[in-house]
């Protein structure tokens, strides 16, 4: 038994050792460079890549085994840090990114999973409420009617107002998904005495002798673009929130992105939303704070062996 045992021993070593390390680094290079220079949608190293972060780990493991004696209890945690880091990486692996369109005010329980190449349940109900579009101050020319008259045209930006006799007249903000329109506020003094738009919806008062148009604009500059999401199982409500660049709306263990928004050639306004579900998330977060704490006592070891 023992005799057997020795036969292994060399791969004991070779495991832990520098240079398997320093192998491992070049196949992953392989893998990621052509990922770099070429312009492709599969930007996931997927199973294979599990693979290599799993003999990382395992690199990792037999290095500090056979070096116990010798590392300090800084380096140590360091690498209880960089063990968890590919741990998660390699749960990650068992996750997924899926992707949907969804027309406004609708909603959906299935989406396209990349990976697999076919539409899967979600599990749940998605729908979208509403898309949401924010400019920056923009440049505005709106035409006031008085029946079928012209009474006036007025230039400024969105968030400015204008006087309309008696009334002041906000011009809250430009919208052009899925129809160009101007939304406003009607005040009579400090009063609030309605909404309304350039496209004819309003609450104003049935004798409010004014109609407003929206003549022209210019220099639009996207300042926000967000989603109203709900999820659902039949009736009830699970989650409500907002989803948009760099801040997607999470439930659990998926995490929902707004990728875009547009219309139709039916003028029909759709936002795409990409789900990924990434179970190794928490476990590479706790990686980078024990990697980190571990980084810290280093530096203040040193700091302090030099005064």
């Amino acid at each position: 038994m023992w005799w057997s045992l020795k036969r292994f021993e060399w791969l004991y070593h070779f495991l832990g050792s520098k240079k398997f390390t320093l192998s491992l680094f070049a196949v992953l290079c392989v893998f990621l460079i052509p990922r770099t220079l070429i312009k492709t949608e599969d930007i996931y190293l997927g199973r294979w890549g599990s693979i290599i972060f799993g003999f990382m780990g395992l690199n990792l493991v037999l290095c500090t085994v056979q070096r116990i004696k010798t590392l300090t209890k800084t380096v140590i945690v360091i690498h209880s840090g960089i063990l968890m880091i590919f741990a998660g990486v390699v749960i990650s692996s068992f996750g997924y990114v899926a992707t949907v369109n969804i027309y406004e005010g609708t909603k959906v329980d299935k989406v396209y999973r990349w990976d697999i190449k076919k539409n899967v349940p979600l599990g749940v109900d998605l729908m979208v409420k509403k898309v949401n579009v924010q400019y920056y101050p923009v440049d505005v020319k709106v035409g006031v009617l008085r029946g079928q008259e012209k009474f006036g045209l007025f230039t400024l930006k969105t968030g400015e107002s204008f006087q309309l006799e008696q009334y002041t007249v906000k011009v809250d903000a430009l919208e052009l998904l899925p129809l160009e329109k101007l939304d406003l506020s009607v005040f009579n003094r400090e009063h609030l005495v309605g909404t309304a738009d350039t496209l004819g919806e309003n609450t104003l008062p049935a004798d409010f002798p004014f109609e407003f148009k929206l003549v022209a604009y210019k220099n639009t500059s996207l300042k926000r673009l967000w989603v109203d999401l709900r999820l659902s199982r039949g009736s009830e409500v699970v989650i409500e929130g907002t989803s948009e660049v760099n801040h997607p709306l999470t439930w659990g263990e998926f995490s929902f992105y707004h990728t875009k928004a547009d219309i139709d050639k039916y003028g029909l306004l759709f936002a795409g939303i990409q789900i990924t579900n990434d179970p190794g998330i928490p476990y590479v977060y706790t990686g980078f704070v024990v990697t980190g704490i571990g980084s810290l006592m280093f530096l203040f070891k040193r700091l302090y062996g030099y005064r």
